[in-house]
């Protein structure tokens, strides 16, 4: 770039070349089915082993359409690969002694290794409390505190699977992360401060942005690797990507002409070197990476690795 902030030759080369090409597909549809094979064939060992499947509790209260799908999708990718479900359905109008009452019991319940608490609730004051009854050791969403702060101390524990699976996906795509700049749009608990988290354990140089952050579109420009988290359609435009750029769409949002991500994925696609498409991109990774950490809890809680045992203590 030259002193007035015009691009130099050599880099428009660079930017005319990837204007020219589409992105390469980062498509999590086919590298969550691989995994699934794999916790398969995981599954039938402990089973083996231990004579009896991995187990998650899914707690699903009222009658959120959306919800009720997700929730559908999870059951049946547990019963794909010989996982056991416990399924709670309750109505909205459940009270607070009755939701928690349901999480303490299947905590106590040993056949379940992991405790999954469908959001949002009908009432969202309850989520907090909720969520932090649930053990850590079966946590396997990783939204505990405990397994929150674990991540962040960089000790085992639950990880975020939404944040697990972008990471599982750029790994896989070879994307090259250590050294580069990785700029991480939305900083929610579930999804961008774990995400930045990791990409900081990849020793990539992590900007975390906003909704409060200035001069979004110039800080996007500069990512090597742009994670989009925000939760509005379309906000991150094609001329925020910078050239050759790794891009992971999270969002999901619903709109007139269907469900499009936080990304303006057909501009983009134009520019990036990488790009997620929604849907069919990040959201069966999160269920792939819901799958790994069931099948991890029923490992821990069975015993059946000696040299990793439970990183919990339990009082």
């Amino acid at each position: 770039m030259y002193g007035n902030g015009s691009l130099c030759p050599a880099a428009l080369l660079f930017s005319e070349v990837y204007s020219l090409a589409e992105a390469q597909l980062l498509d999590g549809k086919v590298l969550a089915r691989r995994l699934r094979r794999q916790i398969k064939e995981e599954v039938a060992a402990v089973v083996a082993a231990a004579g009896r499947p991995p187990g998650l509790a899914v707690v699903l209260a009222g009658a959120d359409p959306a919800s009720h799908i997700y929730v559908n999708k999870k059951e049946e990718a547990l019963a794909e690969v010989g996982m056991r479900s416990f399924a709670r359905r309750l109505p909205a109008s459940v009270s607070r002694e009755e939701l928690l009452a349901t999480v303490i019991e299947l905590n106590e319940t040993p056949e379940v290794d992991g405790i999954l608490v469908q959001l949002p609730l009908p009432d969202r004051q309850m989520e907090r409390e909720v969520l932090e009854t649930i053990r850590p050791d079966k946590d396997v969403d990783g939204f505990h505190p405990v397994n929150a702060g674990r991540l962040l101390a960089g000790l085992p524990g639950f990880i975020a699977c939404t944040p697990a699976g972008i990471i599982e996906m750029l790994r896989d795509a070879r994307v090259p992360l250590e050294g580069r700049h990785a700029v991480v749009v939305g900083r929610s608990n579930i999804v961008g401060k774990p995400v930045a988290i990791l990409l900081l354990r990849e020793n990539a140089t992590v900007t975390l942005a906003h909704s409060r952050t200035r001069d979004l579109p110039e800080i996007c420009r500069t990512a090597d690797i742009l994670v989009a988290a925000v939760g509005k359609a379309q906000v991150i435009r094609g001329d925020y990507i910078k050239p050759g750029a790794a891009v992971v769409d999270v969002g999901m949002n619903r709109t007139e002409h269907g469900l499009v991500g936080d990304v303006e994925f057909a501009a983009a696609s134009r520019v990036a070197g990488w790009i997620t498409p929604v849907p069919g991109g990040v959201g069966p990774m999160t269920i792939a990476m819901l799958l790994r950490n069931t099948l991890l809890g029923a490992r821990w809680h069975l015993g059946l690795d000696a040299e990793l045992g439970s990183p919990f203590v339990r009082s």
